[in-house]
């Protein structure tokens, strides 16, 4: 019984948010594996939390996307995007960040690696929230014409 609750689950996140789950496991393997030549732009200053910064703008933003693709069809509470698009990938970045450390020789947790995917969720999430307003106002309208 457990088992199938999971796999329907599973499922479920498959098919409503199959690229969000793509960037993950792209975040995830780029947090972990020691890339050949990731040393070789050092000239560029902070440029690894630019990467941080671009990686959990894109997690948090797909997610937002996905959710808004999904809202308009279930008329889902807006709470959940701001938990899932948000919230989530914000923990994720903290699991990862400690993952480099505790699994890996050639990575380190840096809190400023932490703030960089902060700071991207963040404007991810308040583009996703601006998109989501307008998007519901456009609905609305849309449903008060139709009267």
């Amino acid at each position: 019984m457990v088992l199938k609750r999971f796999f329907q689950i599973a499922g479920y996140f498959m098919t409503t948010y199959p690229l969000s789950l793509l960037v993950i496991v792209l975040v995830l393997f780029l947090s972990l594996v020691q890339m050949p030549g990731s040393e070789a732009a050092p000239f560029v200053p902070y440029a690894d939390k630019i990467v941080h910064i671009v990686l959990y703008l894109v997690l948090s933003g797909m997610l937002w996307a996905e959710f808004l693709r999904g809202a308009c069809k279930k008329k889902s509470p807006v709470w959940h995007a701001w938990i899932g698009a948000c919230l989530c990938p914000v923990l994720f970045g903290g699991l990862v960040e400690l993952l480099q450390s505790w699994c890996t020789r050639t990575r380190t947790a840096s809190w400023w690696d932490f703030w960089a995917d902060v700071l991207g969720v963040t404007v991810a999430s308040i583009a996703g929230w601006l998109f989501y307003r307008r998007r519901m106002k456009r609905d609305d309208a849309g449903d008060a014409g139709s009267r």
